[in-house]
């Protein structure tokens, strides 16, 4: 395995974080703590996970994934071992089953407390806010949606100040978002430095070969200010292993049992990763290789946030961080993203 550091601190996390949204839906009890064990056998330090999970979002399953985590913490006694990231729901319709006040004082705190509590642990390193509670253009928006986006009130000291008493606490270490945008990220910048609050550190986008927008304002945020991208999605809900081209269905995967999961699987997606698929081939390369190891090798990125619903597809991903691609790879990639330039908004 391959280590960094958060951002603007001495914690060692692997280049490859466990995603885990999955598990008490696709994935039970015994499958999550299977994949915990071999992903800390193979070095990989860090848990991602969300008081959401698991996904498709509803009540019978929120919080299921933390329980999960929770249970196999209790049983192998390894929370030390683990750089534990979790994440506040965001506000919307999606989430109305876990509450509707946002990002408030009240919020944050009920849903620090239940985190904890799920999770069997004292402290979280990694505190994130899953989305802004503003209209911005993410999860398949491709464009400003400055009508809804006007409607918010910037509320960034409040929530600065409400993470700062936790830190205060013990029970968070650092701060991360997610789901961002450049005008959003030098916000909460601007007023840890001005009022001397926690700082984020990390930023959890989407990023792959077939959704680069990231690039588009935010990978300079991330190399000036010092501000890591723990990328997600970086194989596209498992469209850029190949498995769905020539509209084929495999069964169990994740856009066959949820079809609305349709953010990556345009005409156009498709026809790039046929492009990307070529030059895997060409090289000796799964797909799956190709397109975890770039993500891997960017220089903005702190870690690349892996998911699997099977134990051979968590093998394959976290020996990503072993594949290296040489130039020409590189300049063949560049060229399929100059002819189709995120298909995938």
């Amino acid at each position: 395995m391959k280590y960094t550091t958060l951002p603007h601190t001495d914690i060692k996390v692997s280049k490859i974080c466990l995603g885990t949204m999955t598990w008490g839906n696709q994935n039970n009890e015994k499958e999550g703590h299977e994949q915990m064990d071999y992903a800390l056998d193979k070095g990989v330090n860090f848990f991602d996970t969300a008081e959401l999970y698991s996904v498709p979002a509803n009540a019978e399953t929120y919080g299921a994934t933390e329980e999960i985590i929770g249970t196999w913490f209790k049983k192998t006694g390894n929370r030390d071992k683990v750089v534990l990231a979790t994440k506040i729901a965001g506000a919307g319709d999606y989430t109305a089953h876990i509450r509707k006040d946002g990002f408030s004082k009240r919020a944050i705190v009920e849903a620090v407390e239940g985190s904890l509590k799920r999770l069997q642990t004292d402290y979280i390193d990694l505190y994130q806010l899953h989305w802004p509670e503003r209209g911005v253009n993410c999860f398949g928006v491709r464009d400003y949606p400055y009508k809804t986006s006007a409607k918010e009130a910037e509320n960034h000291l409040e929530i600065l100040e409400t993470l700062h008493d936790f830190v205060k606490q013990g029970k968070i270490k650092h701060i991360g978002l997610s789901n961002e945008t450049p005008w959003g990220t030098m916000k909460y910048l601007q007023a840890s430095a001005q009022h001397n609050l926690p700082r984020p550190v990390t930023i959890q986008n989407s990023y792959s070969l077939i959704h680069r927008s990231y690039e588009y304002g935010m990978s300079e945020v991330s190399l000036r200010e010092g501000i890591g991208l723990l990328a997600y999605s970086p194989l596209a809900f498992g469209v850029l292993s190949g498995k769905y081209v020539g509209g084929k269905k495999p069964e169990g995967a994740r856009v066959t049992l949820f079809p609305n999961f349709s953010r990556y699987s345009s005409v156009q997606s498709e026809a790039a990763v046929v492009a990307y698929q070529n030059i895997a081939e060409k090289h000796g390369l799964s797909l799956t290789q190709l397109a975890l190891a770039y993500v891997n090798q960017l220089p903005f990125v702190t870690s690349n946030i892996i998911g699997a619903t099977k134990m051979e597809q968590l093998k394959e991903n976290i020996e990503s961080i072993n594949v290296v691609l040489s130039e020409d790879i590189l300049q063949e990639i560049e060229q399929v993203h100059n002819e189709m330039p995120n298909p995938a908004p």
